[in-house]
């Protein structure tokens, strides 16, 4: 199977079963979406999701956020993973929107990144979920789907599997291949406990060609 084919068949399966998939993290606005995804490094969406609706309703806007005390910010944040560190970055996002970018939530990926708080995946995360532009952001599910699967071949680094998917993927189906990606990750193609026998597209998953081929020998 030449890998052209492979990406043609793994996301004519995936838009089959899945053709309009969604982040789970929850949001109203950008600046919403914003703050979930910065708290979301190293913390799962289910716990995202527990935090943000009395976050929200304490810190509505970038503006109430960017005069907040951060103790206050700290005891609505704690339980989730690096509290103190994601405190300085949510103010701080929220004091460069306010002063930097007029309260908008830029769509330009370089101006995303001058945010604190906002590296190269969640600013591509922003991108295509707000703005639906052709951004693939890569986390840890996406990175080691991609190679497993066999869409990604020696990629050592976030930034070159971001490279070889784009390079890829057709352009308009980039946005909703980094959900397939995530969640097929998240559900099903787990980091210990793969789930191959329930998995759709395991006839076309080099890892799995590879554990079939060290059963028979």
């Amino acid at each position: 199977m030449t890998k052209k084919e492979r990406y043609q068949q793994v996301l004519a399966y995936f838009e089959k079963h899945n053709p309009a998939p969604e982040t789970e993290l929850g949001y109203g606005t950008p600046y919403e979406l914003m703050v979930a995804v910065i708290l979301s490094a190293q913390c799962t969406d289910k716990r995202v999701n527990m935090i943000t609706p009395a976050f929200f309703e304490k810190f509505p806007d970038e503006k109430i956020l960017a005069q907040a005390d951060p103790e206050s910010v700290f005891e609505l944040i704690k339980s989730c993973s690096y509290p103190n560190n994601k405190t300085k970055n949510l103010i701080g996002m929220a004091r460069t929107l306010t002063d930097k970018f007029g309260g908008k939530v830029p769509s330009n990926i370089n101006e995303l990144q001058k945010i604190p708080g906002v590296g190269r995946k969640t600013a591509n995360v922003i991108a295509s979920v707000i703005f639906n532009k052709p951004a693939m952001a890569v986390d840890t599910h996406v990175f080691r789907v991609a190679a497993r699967i066999g869409l990604t071949t020696n990629s050592r680094t976030p930034l070159d599997t971001e490279r070889q998917l784009v390079k890829n993927i057709p352009e308009e189906k980039i946005p909703v291949a980094h959900h397939w990606l995530i969640l097929h990750g998240r559900y099903i193609c787990q980091a210990r406990k793969p789930k191959c026998l329930e998995c759709g597209i395991s006839d076309l998953c080099r890892f799995y060609q590879n554990l079939q081929t060290k059963k028979r020998y």
